[in-house]
């Protein structure tokens, strides 16, 4: 009886083998499965996001940190927020960017610069608030502009709401900049608004003290 259940289980064992073999998976069970096929046909709904990402910039260049360990070594003058296109292999100054043409320093919503204090700008006083920026460009220098008509969007830009134009030169560097880009640096008795794209840069000297 011993033998005979013996042989009874590899019986069992052999079939249940054959089964496996002669049932094989259909390549269309494979190429159907919900778990293999997951990626076809369906659309990234991150593709069509902006190619100019948005960029913050602030000064000092370390506040938000500075307010979140509670070591702030002095509270903030101000911040830009702005969009950072590339040049793509374009042509910027002169083609892409028309001289003597509103530019919105970036892309997408007009850049904006918010001022937390008081500050002076080649002699003049800016009052503290939210302005948005934006240049004409010119071969040798550049006319940055400060307007009040903020929560704007691209070039639509009302002249008769500019507040302050500052005239400031531009430098030839001998790299490029891809991104366009702005930050701040500091210097004596204030900061530098740097702007820069291609082969410029500009700079805006702000003072507070």
């Amino acid at each position: 009886m011993r033998e005979t259940g013996f042989l009874f289980l590899q019986f069992l064992f052999l079939l249940s083998c054959n089964e496996s073999v002669k049932s094989p998976v259909a390549a269309s069970d494979i190429k159907d499965s919900p778990i293999i096929n997951r990626s076809e046909n369906i659309v990234n709904p991150n593709s069509n996001l902006d190619l100019s990402p948005m960029d913050m910039i602030y000064f000092p260049e370390d506040y938000p940190i500075q307010k979140m360990t509670k070591h702030i070594s002095e509270p903030p003058i101000a911040r830009v927020i702005y969009s950072r296109p590339r040049i793509q292999g374009r042509k910027v100054f002169g083609e892409l960017l028309k001289y003597d043409s509103p530019w919105r320093l970036g892309a997408n919503e007009s850049t904006e610069i918010d001022l937390f204090r008081d500050v002076y700008i080649e002699g003049n006083k800016v009052p503290a608030g939210r302005y948005i920026l934006y240049c004409i460009p010119k071969e040798k220098s550049w006319t940055i502009v400060f307007n009040k008509n903020i929560d704007s969007w691209g070039l639509r830009m009302d002249q008769s709401m500019d507040i302050f134009r500052f005239v400031i030169p531009i430098i030839e560097t001998n790299y490029q900049e891809e991104y366009f880009t702005m930050r701040f640096e500091a210097k004596d008795k204030g900061m530098n608004l740097l702007i820069s794209w291609d082969h410029t840069t500009a700079r805006l000297p702000i003072n507070y003290q």
